[in-house]
């Protein structure tokens, strides 16, 4: 071991001793950014490549997560600003990194978390969205307590007007007056029609790459969730950054509005 790892062990260590006995999330959502950035700095000529290196980072963070005891988890694959707005070929590659790896590695037998998908699987291509139905039914049964949600496809915006439609669609189906509901309409109503119904809010939001803003993830669920801005780009995120993360939010107050 190089002088470097063991300070670097040491350390870890440390933050992993003062977290004990702490509040920690149950909950974390993470914006999993700067993976081009990252390439490029890297020397590489395909800077869509860092996609490749921040999917294969996934699984080595969820065993982080778990160590640590948070139990649900929500990655943000790619957005629906995404789909639209980057090119075809990097879409494709994106796409094509979600199969082989995300969704293949999370399903595979044995595997310690059961995946749930966020977002509008019909936007995608017909390969990636047999993917990931297929991981969402390999995992149904995993008895672990862990949950991991993929938002794919993903728009927080989009979320609050699909989850309104849908609730407005089941009620005139039920023959129900739409006047009354708009009368007794609350947050609990549109929650229920969410693609993250069943779950708990995020306590902890991370996004990597230096980057301060939420860019339409979680828009409803983050009403009151702490933040947490993290300089390293995503494939470059370490243990010892995700411990820092946690301390930060073991030592705030958590206030949820008040």
């Amino acid at each position: 071991m190089s002088f470097k790892d063991l300070v670097y062990a040491l350390y870890a260590r440390r933050v992993r001793t003062q977290l004990k006995g702490r509040p920690l999330p149950e909950h974390i959502g993470i914006v999993m950014d700067g993976n081009r950035r990252w390439a490029r700095g890297k020397g590489h000529a395909n800077p869509s490549v860092g996609h490749r290196y921040g999917a294969l980072h996934v699984e080595k963070v969820l065993g982080w997560c778990e160590t640590a005891g948070v139990n649900h988890v929500t990655v943000f694959l790619c957005s629906t600003e995404n789909l639209v707005k980057r090119g075809d070929a990097e879409v494709a590659y994106l796409m094509e990194v979600t199969e082989e790896i995300v969704a293949s590695r999370l399903s595979q037998p044995g595997g310690r978390w059961q995946v749930h998908i966020a977002g509008l699987l019909d936007l995608l291509p017909d390969s990636t969205a047999h993917a990931l139905k297929n991981a969402v039914e390999a995992t149904k049964d995993c008895a672990t307590g862990n949950h991991i949600t993929l938002a794919i496809g993903y728009g927080g915006r989009q979320e609050v007007v699909e989850a309104v439609r849908s609730l407005l669609e089941s009620e005139a189906d039920a023959g129900n007056d739409l006047d009354s509901l708009a009368e007794t309409l609350n947050a609990d109503d549109i929650t229920k029609h969410l693609y993250t119904v069943g779950q708990p809010d995020p306590d902890l939001i991370i996004r990597t790459s230096g980057e301060q803003r939420m860019s339409n993830f979680l828009l409803w669920q983050s009403a009151y969730s702490e933040l947490y801005f993290c300089e390293a780009y995503w494939p470059a995120f370490r243990e010892v950054d995700f411990l820092r993360a946690l301390r930060s939010y073991a030592d705030r107050h958590r206030r949820r509005g008040a």
